[in-house]
């Protein structure tokens, strides 16, 4: 009997062996347990479960009680090998569980980045009980052309498999932003990904532990320029908008079936917001009661949002997160507040480009006369360089309309985008020395902090984004010899 009760839990997790002194206190290493002697009035025994010795027990009758029989012995050996038993288990549970919250918390950001269009606050309270660790997470993700990635997202699960499986899923969300997708495309793709490489949503992956049975994920993407914002839901809760003044309300997002279930496409939806305006993410522990039901909590949010819509993000989370007992919360939630700030008027310039090579002199132009107006001589052989190679291969290789669009984002970066009605993919490529032509991109490339390409409705635009230091002297970005120079006009 004691021997089965030797294997009582299934964790893979092997606590260091623990011996024992006289005394009861713990050595470490494997100092065998010190035998105690023991008579007909007192008994000494080990507490011990598998190569785990956690002290001793001792048992002691006085003179007015009979001796110890076998029978007692006996029954003393059980009550002392269940409690061993219990004690191991409690220290393997505990150890799990910390080191799934640690797993999580390292796997959220720990801190947002910072964009000139957004200004958010985040909150995340793990859950109580012993499914406490859950999936739940958010991310803020910078995009091409000024524009901000929100996400939000709930592994249907818990335990370290489902903390595993939310970082898992991140990591892929954050790869695919980088695509510039759209939200709708971007679930797509997740779902695509998660139902061939099952990431995490497979309950033979588990070994004993809970499974992740499915995720749920909201992608918002943020274009400051237009002041829109595109959504689209796999299985989750939409956005609450709150404008200036006026009351909190979720947005009319089409909600598709959860990843890892797959078969359905994804529907995005379009929304015009206003300057300054609140942004609401949300996984459903925040909202969800005892009862069950979250649309009584996305009310009872709506109503906190409104009432406190003037405050900074930051303070309106402490006032949401306020509410909820971390003790008292069956499952975890994560919050994502994100107050929406427009790109000045003055922060942005476009001019539309005809399709004849020689048009790219009058862009150089234009963008030299923009880039004196913001004081932003230093980038000046940079940008009027990528300008003229990114405008020369929409007209060659592109198809009208084409236009140029520069974007001061503060003073962090310069984005300059050219736009064509085509939606062929430029090509970086390694040009051979005896070639005249194919260094374009190559140049963008070493030019640009980054640079890449996103799709639209009309076609492509290429970007390309410098950054700036506004007190910085013109430099030329690498060595040129004479040749080169000459070459390019300089």
């Amino acid at each position: 009997m004691l021997e089965g009760l030797e294997q009582p839990t299934p964790w893979d997790v092997r606590p260091p062996v623990r011996t024992v002194a006289h005394s009861g206190s713990t050595d470490q290493e494997d100092t065998p347990a010190r035998d105690v002697p023991a008579d007909d009035r007192r008994l000494v025994l080990p507490l011990k479960a598998g190569a785990a010795t956690f002290g001793t027990v001792t048992l002691t009758r006085t003179d007015r009680r009979a001796p110890f029989a076998d029978a007692d012995r006996d029954l003393a050996g059980e009550l002392v090998a269940h409690t061993a038993v219990c004690l191991d288990n409690a220290r393997r549970y505990a150890h799990e569980h910390a080191t799934a919250l640690l797993l999580q918390r390292n796997l959220l950001p720990q801190e947002l980045p910072e964009h000139t269009t957004v200004e958010p606050a985040h909150h995340y309270i793990p859950g109580a009980g012993p499914t406490g660790v859950g999936g739940d997470s958010y991310d803020v993700i910078s995009l091409s052309g000024a524009r901000v990635g929100l996400v939000v997202g709930d592994v249907v699960g818990h335990g370290l498999h489902a903390a595993v499986t939310m970082g898992r899923l991140r990591t892929t969300v954050r790869a695919l932003a980088a695509l510039d997708l759209a939200p709708d495309e971007l679930l797509s793709r997740l779902d695509d990904l998660v139902g061939q490489a099952r990431i995490g949503i497979d309950p033979r992956d588990a070994e004993g532990a809970a499974p992740a049975v499915c995720a749920r994920c909201l992608y918002v993407v943020y274009d400051a320029v237009h002041g829109r914002i595109a959504a689209a839901s796999a299985g989750h809760l939409p956005p609450v908008v709150v404008p200036p003044g006026g009351p909190a309300a979720p947005l009319d997002v089409p909600v598709g079936l959860p990843l890892g279930v797959g078969g359905m496409p994804f529907e995005a939806a379009e929304f015009e917001i206003e300057e300054h305006s609140l942004l609401a993410l949300f996984t459903d522990g925040l909202v969800i009661g005892a009862d069950g039901d979250p649309d009584a909590g996305v009310v009872g949010l709506c109503r906190t949002l409104t009432e406190h819509s003037g405050l900074h993000p930051d303070d309106i989370r402490r006032r949401l997160a306020a509410p909820r007992d971390p003790a008292a919360a069956r499952d975890d939630a994560a919050l994502l507040l994100v107050r929406v700030r427009p790109l000045a008027e003055d922060h942005m310039a476009s001019w539309r480009i005809d399709p004849d090579p020689a048009e790219v002199a009058g862009a150089r132009a234009f963008t030299n006369a923009q880039l004196a107006h913001w004081g932003l001589d230093a980038v000046g052989f940079a940008v009027e360089l990528i300008v003229s190679e990114l405008d020369t291969n929409a007209i060659r290789y592109g198809a009208p309309p084409v236009d140029l669009r520069l974007l001061r984002d503060q003073d962090r970066a310069l984005i300059c985008e050219v736009s064509d009605g085509r939606e062929t993919s430029p090509r970086l490529r390694r040009a051979r020395p005896d070639e005249e032509g194919g260094r374009g991109l190559f140049l963008v490339a070493q030019l640009a902090d980054q640079w890449g390409a996103r799709y639209t409705r009309e076609g492509k635009t290429i970007w390309a984004e410098v950054p700036i230091r506004p007190d910085a002297e013109p430099t030329i970005p690498f060595d040129l010899d004479a040749e080169d120079a000459d070459a390019l006009g300089i």
